[in-house]
């Protein structure tokens, strides 16, 4: 029998956090671990609790961004999930370099979240699609600058990365390239240390970078 994925939901909400937890209890495989509403509850229950996944929004007392180096300081290695109503560029980024393993918008089914925290549990991260599109293609991260760094990618990390950057899972990319997911995955882990990057958008924003530079 396979473990359930362990949750804890933080959302200044009420109702909203209450219909997320409903909506997540009912879905075989996850086990709802704490809830709360503040930066603090999100530190303390990170710290008592040990969810796998920590579901938090960014709009609480304290501050979701403020929160995740925090709580990262404290339980190293916590996955953490933003679920909010930004789409703000600069919290996405702010978000991702701090330590978030995922980025979701409000309003997002409760299969498909079920689908994202299942991929974040396992090692993966996630941002929705449409901002991880305006990420790549918008000019206000300069500062992901990894062209260089490119040139040491082998040339089957290159193929991944370029499937990577157009938006397609692990299993689709493995799918493409007649590879197993888990050799995917290894690529990947390849290409984010060689890159010092953290997740599939900044390695994909390295991407398009080194094309506009070689253009």
């Amino acid at each position: 029998m396979t473990t359930a994925i362990s949750l804890a939901v933080i959302d200044d909400h009420p109702l909203f956090r209450e219909g997320v937890i409903r909506s997540l209890a009912e879905i075989d495989g996850f086990a709802i671990v704490g809830e709360g509403s503040t930066m603090e509850d999100a530190i303390r229950i990170s710290e008592d609790a040990r969810p796998d996944v920590l579901l938090m929004d960014i709009s609480m007392p304290g501050g979701g961004l403020n929160a995740l180096p925090l709580i990262l300081e404290r339980v190293p290695g916590q996955k953490i999930v933003i679920l909010t109503v930004s789409e703000a560029s600069d919290d996405v980024t702010t978000a991702l370099r701090s330590g978030a393993k995922g980025y979701v918008l409000k309003g997002v089914g409760s299969r498909a979240l079920a689908d994202i925290l299942r991929t974040v549990a396992s090692g993966e991260s996630y941002v929705a699609p449409t901002l991880s599109a305006r990420l790549i293609s918008g000019d206000g991260n300069a500062s992901l600058r990894k062209a260089d760094l490119l040139r040491d990618l082998t040339g089957r990390e290159s193929e991944v990365l370029q499937f990577v950057a157009a938006g397609l899972s692990n299993k689709q990319i493995g799918l493409k390239l007649d590879l197993h997911e888990k050799t995917v995955k290894h690529h990947m882990t390849q290409i984010f240390a060689k890159l010092g990057v953290a997740n599939r958008t900044e390695a994909a924003m390295a991407f398009r970078d080194a094309l506009e530079k070689r253009g």
